[in-house]
């Protein structure tokens, strides 16, 4: 689904006399559906830039991305215009980043249903969605109808993972889902990436914690060393973690 040929991203600082930082180069990884792989690295190796030159939050420098849509038509994500790559994320691609960008005077559970209904979805089928997903993360009722500019950086977390899931894309990219989260929330969420897995989803994450990747992942891409390392122990760890959470 996802082809990713000489990816190279490099940073300008212009305040600093043009100065030309290094973000990465000549990336090459391939990502077939219903397959996770998880980028692994040093801080500062550039995973995050990786993921954001993909979903087009940056421009790459070079290379190119492929991508086949539903239609089975292919895209060049790198270099496509900014009205398709718009209507990618509306239709296809997911993004769940490291924080949440709170958006005011809406509840946590009518953010959920708004992202559901934009896709077509009617207004009370997504609203028991909407509430099921909540209690998945581990949201409480009584925060279903605060604002998330109340919550804890957790919280904002879970509801962040919630909406990026509950559309189900067809391509999700993750930036360290788990890092916030504590034992119980990070046992639903990984629930829910395996349930999307088992519908078809490519997702692309980075991860530092090596419970996340030996439970999620099918490849381990090592950004220094730009290799891709099938992880063949994952499913045994995987049903042992799923044995002891609550089902979803």
């Amino acid at each position: 689904m996802i082809r990713v040929e000489n990816l190279c991203k490099e940073f300008y600082m212009h305040i600093r006399d043009d100065a030309q930082i290094e973000g990465f180069e000549n990336i090459n990884l391939h990502i077939e559906p219903g397959t996770l792989t998880a980028i692994t690295g040093p801080s500062g190796c550039g995973k995050s830039s990786l993921l954001k030159c993909i979903y087009r939050t940056y421009t790459p420098t070079g290379g190119n991305v492929w991508y086949k849509k539903a239609d089975g038509t292919s895209i060049n994500l790198a270099t496509a215009e900014p009205w398709e790559i718009i209507a990618l994320r509306k239709e296809e691609i997911g993004y769940v980043s490291q924080f949440f960008s709170v958006i005011p005077r809406i509840s946590a559970l009518d953010i959920l249903i708004n992202t559901q209904t934009a896709h077509g979805v009617a207004q009370e089928v997504a609203r028991k969605k909407a509430k099921e997903y909540l209690k998945c993360v581990g949201i409480g009722e009584h925060l279903w109808n605060m604002y998330p500019a109340t919550f804890s950086g957790g919280e904002k977390q879970r509801l962040n993972i919630a909406n990026a899931l509950i559309t189900s894309p067809r391509f999700l990219l993750l930036d360290e889902p788990t890092a916030s989260l504590d034992k119980i929330s990070k046992e639903w969420v990984m629930n829910l990436i395996l349930e999307l897995k088992k519908q078809g989803t490519a997702m692309l994450g980075v991860f530092h914690d090596d419970i996340a990747i030996r439970t999620l992942a099918d490849a381990r891409f090592e950004m220094r060393e730009k290799r891709k390392v099938p992880i063949d122990y994952r499913m045994e760890y995987a049903a042992e973690v799923l044995a002891e959470s609550e089902a979803c």
